[in-house]
């Protein structure tokens, strides 16, 4: 496991899941299309896994400080939901379910309509 990562708070998972999806979430997001010069965090909470970033654009936070860019949470049927996190509500909000981790991983690297890296 990178320094990048860490893991918060405790939470019903196996560990042996948890340290196998935080580096798997973070190769993935190596080939992401936009601010590659940033290192982002993957952080483990409740079931959930939290990507986070510096903001380079300052479009959200003018001073460049870390702000939320998705959020992965499984489901019982082995699928995925992906949310975003909308900024200016302070809230994240459903962007699709019912993905593989791939899929899942791949609008968030991809991101063509610039929801997850503003």
């Amino acid at each position: 496991m990178n320094a990048a990562a860490r893991t918060v708070s405790s939470d019903p998972s196996p560990p042996q899941v948890v340290g196998f999806m935080l580096p798997f979430i973070e190769r993935a997001l190596r080939d992401r299309v936009r601010y590659r010069y940033v290192q982002p965090r993957v952080l483990h909470e409740g079931e959930s896994f939290r990507i986070e970033a510096p903001c380079c654009s300052r479009n959200v936070d003018p001073d460049g400080g870390v702000i939320d860019i998705a959020l992965l949470t499984p489901a019982a049927d082995g699928s995925w939901s992906l949310k975003v996190r909308e900024h200016g509500a302070g809230a994240w909000q459903l962007y699709a379910e019912g993905l593989s981790l791939g899929e899942a991983l791949d609008t968030v690297c991809v991101d063509a309509e610039r929801k997850f890296w503003p």
